[in-house]
C-alpha cells in the first residue's frame, strides 16, 4: 500500500502532462509529448548512448564517494577522540563548509583541466561534510553511562570504542552516507554540465545546445530514477545488515 501511495503523484504528473500535450497548451518544442520522450528514451537505450553516459557518471560518483569516505570517516573519528584538536581546525572547516562546490569548478578546471581529477575533487568537496559531520556527531554524542558500565567491566579504550561508541554512532554514520551519495550526484551533474566530454550531465548540456528537449528530459528522468534505486538499495542493505546483527546479539 505504501508503494502504491508513492506512485500517485508520478501518475498525476504523467496524466497532466498527457492532457497538456493533447490540448496543445504549450509549444511541443518547450515540452515534448510523453510519446516523443518515450521514443527518444528507447532510441538512446537501443544505441547504448544513455547507458554509456549513465555508467560513466555512476563510476565517477562511486569513485569520488569512496575516496571521500576513506578520508572523512577516519578524520571524524580522529577529531571525535581528540577534542582538543578541534579548536584549531573548526574555523577552517566552517569556512570550507560554506563554499558551494560548484563555485570551485572554474578554478579546478584551471588547475586540473576537465578530466576526472576535477570531478573527483568536486564530489569530494560536496560529500565530505555530510559524512564528516554526521560521523563526528555520532561519535561524540554517545551515552556516557554506558562508558561507565564499560569501565566496570574493565573494557580497554579499544573495546569502549568498538563495543559502545561506534555501535551508537551507526545511525548517524548511515545518515551521513545517504546524504553524501545524494550530494555526490548533485555536485557531479554540476561539474558535467560545465566541463565534461562524457557522462549524463554532458549528454544533457549537449542536447540543450542541439535544441533537443526530449533528450534533456530523458537525462533528467534517468538521473532521478538511478539515484532513487541507489538510495533504495542502500537503505535496504543497511537495514538487512543491522537486523541480522541484532538477531545475532
Amino acid at each position: 500500500m505504501k508503494r502504491i501511495k508513492g506512485l500517485i503523484i508520478p501518475l498525476v504528473i504523467i496524466i497532466v502532462w498527457i492532457i497538456v500535450d493533447k490540448l496543445h497548451l504549450f509549444n511541443s518544442y518547450i515540452i515534448p509529448s510523453p510519446k516523443i520522450v518515450l521514443a527518444t528514451a528507447y532510441e538512446l537505450l537501443k544505441s547504448g548512448a544513455l547507458l554509456k553516459n549513465l555508467m560513466v557518471s555512476f563510476a565517477r560518483v562511486i569513485g569520488g564517494f569512496t575516496i571521500t569516505f576513506a578520508f572523512a570517516f577516519p578524520f571524524a573519528i580522529f577529531l571525535g577522540s581528540k577534542p582538543k584538536v578541534m579548536p584549531y581546525l573548526e574555523p577552517f572547516l566552517e569556512f570550507m563548509r560554506h563554499i558551494p562546490p560548484i563555485a570551485m569548478i572554474p578554478i579546478l578546471i584551471l588547475w586540473l583541466g576537465i578530466g576526472e581529477s576535477s570531478k573527483f575533487v568536486v564530489i569530494f568537496l560536496a560529500t565530505f561534510f555530510p559524512i564528516f559531520s554526521n560521523t563526528l556527531n555520532g561519535i561524540t554524542n554517545y551515552d556516557k553511562k554506558l562508558l561507565e558500565v564499560g569501565e566496570i567491566f574493565h573494557f580497554s579504550e579499544r573495546d569502549k570504542f568498538f563495543r559502545i561508541i561506534l555501535p551508537q554512532a551507526i545511525p548517524s554514520i548511515i545518515t551521513g552516507i545517504q546524504l553524501g551519495l545524494g550530494y555526490s550526484w548533485r555536485s557531479l551533474m554540476g561539474a558535467e554540465l560545465i566541463a565534461a566530454s562524457s557522462g549524463i550531465g554532458y549528454m544533457i548540456i549537449d542536447a540543450e545546445q542541439l535544441s533537443r528537449p526530449d533528450i534533456v528530459i530523458v537525462g533528467i528522468l534517468s538521473i532521478g530514477i538511478l539515484g532513487y534505486f541507489i538510495d533504495y538499495f542502500f537503505i535496504k542493505t543497511t537495514k538487512n545488515i543491522m537486523s541480522s546483527e541484532g538477531k545475532e546479539i
